[in-house]
């Protein structure tokens, strides 16, 4: 089991306040990994920090705006004077619904700002230091759209297209440089993003009824992959993509 053993690891999570991103950052704390919760927002990551600290995690809080490339590189650069940050979690994104032929123009920029744009501006940022080391791990989060199309939601299907493919290009360029770059790509899971989805028990019928488990997602269950992808035991893996979706991707 040492092939999984993070102990003494620092992992740097993004959007991490509540959500997939607290529940990733909760795994990793479990595992032994020191981590660094990242949003916008200083006091719910204060909140979401007491909270692991009660856990017994080791955590520190590092407050940026992942769509500012600027503001990225200056808190990444000033943490890594500190301590250096073994593994990213591209995590931060969000959603807007509506009929593509009257998407807003402003909101699907502000979409692929949060979900495109902000996972290449916090790696470019992290990656030569990555780099100077000789390892590191990064994954990012896709989602089972990037596969997948439904009504309403076209521009952020896009965006997680793109994430599946920059991972793709981060493992082309920084694998020899001792960089293990991948993506988990979630299904329907119940988290405050799908909060509109989960209070609709069509939807939620009809999610029981395409997904093989016959549920939705619950948080831990993608604790196993990450734990996987920021571990030695993924030290081959690259530019891959697994989908902790129930079977969605699977069938008809």
């Amino acid at each position: 089991m040492d092939l999984f053993d993070l102990s003494g690891r620092t992992a740097l999570v993004t959007g991490a306040s509540m959500g997939i991103g607290l529940g990733l950052a909760r795994a990793l704390a479990a595992a032994g990994v020191r981590v660094v919760l990242n949003a916008r927002g200083a006091e719910r990551l204060e909140e979401a920090a007491a909270t692991l600290r009660v856990e017994g995690a080791g955590v520190d809080i590092l407050p940026f705006d992942v769509t500012d490339a600027e503001a990225a590189a200056r808190a990444i650069d000033g943490y890594e004077a500190r301590r250096p940050i073994d593994i990213l979690i591209n995590n931060a994104g969000i959603q807007h619904r509506a009929a593509l032929e009257g998407f807003p123009v402003e909101a699907f920029d502000r979409l692929m700002r949060t979900n495109v744009n902000a996972a290449f501006y916090v790696a470019r940022a992290l990656a030569p230091h990555m780099i100077a080391r000789g390892r590191g791990r990064i994954v990012n989060i896709a989602s089972v759209q990037a596969a997948l199309a439904r009504p309403g939601i076209a521009p952020y299907t896009a965006s997680k297209g793109a994430i599946v493919n920059l991972t793709k290009g981060m493992a082309t360029d920084w694998a020899r440089h001792g960089l293990c770059c991948n993506a988990i790509a979630p299904g329907y899971f119940d988290t405050p993003l799908n909060a509109a989805l989960v209070a609709d028990p069509e939807f939620c019928a009809w999610i029981e009824r395409r997904t093989p488990a016959g549920r939705w997602g619950r948080i831990e269950d993608l604790a196993g992959a990450c734990i996987f992808l920021a571990s030695d035991a993924s030290a081959f893996v690259n530019g891959q993509v697994i989908y902790v979706d129930g079977g969605m991707t699977a069938c008809l």
